[in-house]
């Protein structure tokens, strides 16, 4: 198992963007049966969901989100030494979207930027990535950005993917100390015997133009998703705490990736999480991949409960793979949720 202790670095701060289109999930109805809306509904926990305009992608969502942080922050431009950006449904194959948002940003050429191709796992991993690259020396300010618009690439036809799946982008800033910051833990593992759980089979390089439409949009194995997650999350909970030396009263926030109410919960109760620390958000953005754990952070911990505090982000799905991540997150890191407008000025 991959266990990692890193310090020298903190979370400065998390925003999150989400498309101001909402659609009601009772609406559909007519398009999938009351009573087959009702039950997913009734599983999935997903009662509305934000959804991209048909020109709006999750590099748009992003860079929304990193300009509202930055700002809050202070930090100009030019500071910021490193931009990550996490994502499975980008502009282009090439070039990577994270040089687009670093044009849009007006960031430095001294800034070193990449895409992470990964999914529901992608906020740790993205974490571990910028607070390695920070203790490593010549980094100062890093974005790890998050993005997915999933609504581009769930079939109409399958009402399992496209009542589940909502947009968001979402901006982490981090920032290397010296000292006063306890060492993050941080699990990053892999299966890619179930590489084919969640795919798109069509579109890639392996199959540019399927002849089978319908190869062009997600297929999910939800039972194989589902005896993944309850195998391994649960076990991985358990390892990162003990490999942090922690019990899981001192964990103060569960940050889950947004997946499913019904699995969400039943982790929660396999690993005796209270419930007040397992924010649910999915109701109202709909799950959207690895980005629903910065959604997580900024809809999920309450303005009113706003102290330092230990937080533990979880990610898993997609690959297949699963990640956690043990960080401390000052009680003065804003905490930023906003509509994408599409009207900011880019570089």
């Amino acid at each position: 198992m991959s266990f990692t202790h890193v310090d020298g670095f903190r979370i400065a701060g998390v925003s999150s963007c989400v498309p101001p289109h909402a659609i009601d999930n009772t609406d559909c109805g007519k398009d999938y049966g009351a009573e087959e809306v009702r039950k997913v509904m009734a599983m999935a926990g997903v009662r509305s969901r934000r959804v991209v305009e048909p020109n709006v992608t999750s590099a748009d969502l992003c860079f929304e989100a990193a300009t509202a942080l930055l700002a809050q922050l202070g930090w100009t431009p030019e500071s910021v030494t490193g931009l990550i950006l996490v994502t499975q449904s980008p502009d282009y194959f090439l070039p990577s979207s994270s040089c687009m948002v670093h044009k849009w940003l007006g960031l430095s050429d001294q800034c070193a930027t990449f895409d992470v191709g990964l999914g529901c796992s992608g906020y740790p991993y993205g974490l571990y990535l910028a607070a390695t690259m920070l203790k490593a020396g010549g980094q100062e300010r890093i974005l790890m950005l998050h993005g997915e618009t999933p609504s581009r690439f769930t079939s109409p036809d399958d009402h399992a993917t496209t009542l589940l799946f909502g947009d968001a982008g979402s901006a982490t800033a981090l920032e290397r100390v010296d000292s006063g910051c306890r060492p993050a833990s941080f699990c990053l593992q892999t299966d890619g015997s179930g590489y084919d759980a969640l795919i798109l089979p069509g579109g890639g390089f392996r199959d540019r133009a399927p002849a089978n439409a319908r190869d062009t949009y997600l297929f999910m194995d939800g039972a194989a998703v589902f005896n993944f997650t309850i195998k391994r999350v649960p076990r991985m909970i358990e390892d990162t705490l003990a490999f942090a030396g922690l019990s899981s009263s001192e964990i103060d926030w569960y940050l889950f990736h947004q997946s499913n109410r019904f699995i969400m919960k039943h982790l929660a109760k396999k690993c005796a999480l209270p419930a007040e620390r397992v924010p649910f958000v999915l109701e109202q953005f709909g799950n959207s991949g690895g980005a629903s754990v910065a959604l997580a952070f900024t809809q999920g911990i309450p303005d009113t409960d706003r102290r330092d505090c230990r937080v533990m982000a979880l990610g898993y799905g997609v690959g297949l793979s699963w990640g956690a991540a043990i960080v401390d997150l000052p009680g003065a890191a804003p905490l930023i949720h906003l509509d994408y407008t599409g009207t900011l000025k880019r570089s």
